[in-house]
């Protein structure tokens, strides 16, 4: 028997993690490891496996039960440690020594090899994926390679959270928070909570049906209370409403999905104050806090005729695709390695 690393992409759909177990199981493994990380075109479950299957016949059996890109690699006992403990432990070597960050990253990553690199702004999109590049300050990063198995979103999550506990302590974010607008305008930014359920409203009533459209995908003329409530439940997501004279004039949520490391998000700003960088303003605020929470993705869908929010998006570095339905359009963004950090 021996040890292997088996990672493979899936669909994201109900029973592929099943029909992958049974297919090791039909080959004699034991799992004793299992992660779920989304990536840019599905989900990729990882196993460690004790298994007496050759590394062929075992990406045989996988790629015959669905799984795609299927890669399978020596591993060791030492691999079996609790991974939240060995974290923590790397965490602890680098408050110690943090001249050492590329060699604790590649431990975090079991990666081959970490080295610095200059004059690069962010990650970018490689061609190699086995090549991961993460932000240390705005033009030093280290880079990262690893020939066996290709990096994923949550593993650039990952090693972008643990730079930041290498960095200098970050002044706390206000609950409450003023914003300037691109004429100069200023506007509250405050967590939504149930006293602003007469404000959004009133919000609503005052959008166009278009506006509502975009946002509902049907032009209800009223948020029904249950969705209000849902909307300001902090155990499902996190809404931010900006506010001007007493009036909300703009809505936006960050929810939580029962997929592992993505939340979605969703706005609606009224039609007078569209155009004016509020909108912008509340998604960067969203994807920090995404961040700050440790999803790895943030995913926003949108009618394919929604041409502001389609720029909005991309402006944040978001890829978008087509879904089964042609009139809509998902957009994906990694959180992860997004944010810029303070020069070192």
């Amino acid at each position: 028997m021996g040890f292997l690393r088996i990672r493979t992409t899936v669909d994201e759909r109900p029973g592929r993690l099943a029909s992958l177990a049974q297919a090791l199981a039909e080959k004699g493994g034991n799992i004793l490891g299992l992660s779920v990380q989304p990536d840019t075109d599905g989900t990729v479950d990882e196993f460690v496996a004790d298994i007496p299957a050759a590394p062929e016949a075992v990406k045989e059996a996988l790629e015959a039960a669905g799984g795609r890109r299927v890669q399978v690699v020596p591993a060791t006992a030492h691999e079996l440690t609790d991974e939240p403990t060995r974290v923590l432990l790397l965490a602890s070597r680098l408050r110690a020594m943090p001249w050492r960050l590329p060699e604790i990253l590649r431990e975090l990553l079991r990666a081959d090899s970490a080295r610095w690199v200059f004059g690069v702004r962010g990650p970018g999109e490689l061609p190699d994926p086995t090549l991961l590049t993460v932000p240390v300050a705005p033009r030093r990063a280290i880079q990262l390679r690893r020939g066996g198995l290709p990096f994923t979103l949550t593993e650039a999550a990952r090693a972008a959270a643990l730079v930041r506990l290498a960095q200098p302590p970050a002044d706390p974010v206000a609950t409450e928070r003023s914003v300037r607008l691109s004429d100069g305008v200023e506007v509250q930014v405050k967590p939504l909570n149930l006293l602003y359920r007469e404000a959004v409203r009133d919000l609503h009533e005052r959008c166009s049906p278009e506006s509502r459209r975009f946002r509902y995908f049907t032009s209800m003329p009223s948020l029904p209370p249950r969705v209000f409530d849902r909307l300001c439940d902090r155990n499902r997501g996190h809404s931010l409403v900006a506010g001007r004279d007493g009036q909300v004039v703009g809505l936006a949520t960050l929810m939580f999905t029962p997929d592992p490391g993505i939340a979605e998000v969703a706005f609606l700003v009224e039609d007078r104050w569209q155009g004016r960088g509020l909108g912008t303003a509340l998604a960067r605020m969203l994807l920090t806090e995404a961040r700050d929470l440790g999803y790895a993705e943030v995913r926003a869908t949108l009618l394919s005729d929604n041409i502001r929010m389609r720029r909005l998006l991309i402006s944040l570095g978001a890829v978008l695709g087509y879904t089964e339905d042609p009139g809509v359009l998902e957009a994906r963004i990694a959180v992860g390695v997004m944010a810029e950090v303070s020069p070192t």
